[in-house]
């Protein structure tokens, strides 16, 4: 059921959207991966799907699955329940669970959608799920115009993936300054996919010249 429902998604957003995918050799083989990305639009997590092998899972604050049908559709989808704010521990297991039996995770560190298209302070989350799994995190960017309509460009950019054991212990209780640092790595490159390298301080002295 899942890969007939992924196909008719595919095939449906193919055609809404024209959609590219960037940085695809970046993905990891012969093991599940974490995948970090900004977050435009509630139509992120099969966007990304388009482009990605495998199985995937992501987390769906629990409201969605309110009405019936549509809860039905995104679970059977990979979606699961997240109780936003209320510290859901149990959704953490549930995370590693999926990627120690062959299924792939996105997930979106910002923990809300952004309005303006910029990247914003991304949370743990990710990182935790990452030390306890030791699964690598791929930082993906979604790019698009203002709002997403008909026909719109979307791209999808997959970055090199960062393996969580050059940032912290991974085992059950990881430290969580070393979270921070793996954090902010996926970040930073969650940001430059969306908004370009930024400046060195060696371009800024030459303008400054």
């Amino acid at each position: 059921m899942y890969y007939i429902l992924k196909f008719l998604v595919r095939l449906a957003f193919r055609i809404a959207f024209n959609l590219h995918y960037e940085g695809k050799k970046n993905i990891p083989k012969g093991t599940t991966v974490i995948y970090a990305c900004n977050h435009r639009s509630n139509g992120d997590p099969p966007i990304i799907g388009c482009g990605c092998p495998g199985r995937q899972t992501f987390m769906a604050k629990e409201e969605l699955f309110e009405n019936k049908l549509f809860g039905w559709l995104i679970r059977s989808l990979g979606a699961f329940p997240v109780s936003r704010g209320k510290g859901d521990t149990g959704v953490i297991d549930k995370a590693v669970d999926n990627l120690n039996s062959g299924k792939n995770l996105m997930i979106f560190p910002e923990g809300t959608r952004s309005k303006d298209g910029k990247v914003g302070r991304g949370h743990t989350g990710a990182a935790l799920i990452a030390a306890r799994s030791g699964k690598p995190v791929v930082p993906v960017g979604i790019v698009f115009g203002d709002k997403l309509k008909f026909r719109t460009r979307v791209t999808v950019k997959f970055g090199e993936p960062i393996m969580p054991a050059d940032y912290v212990e991974v085992c059950d209780e990881p430290n969580p300054r070393q979270l921070v640092k793996l954090k902010n790595r996926y970040m930073a490159d969650i940001k430059r996919l969306v908004e370009g390298e930024p400046e060195t301080a060696d371009k800024e002295e030459k303008a400054d010249e």
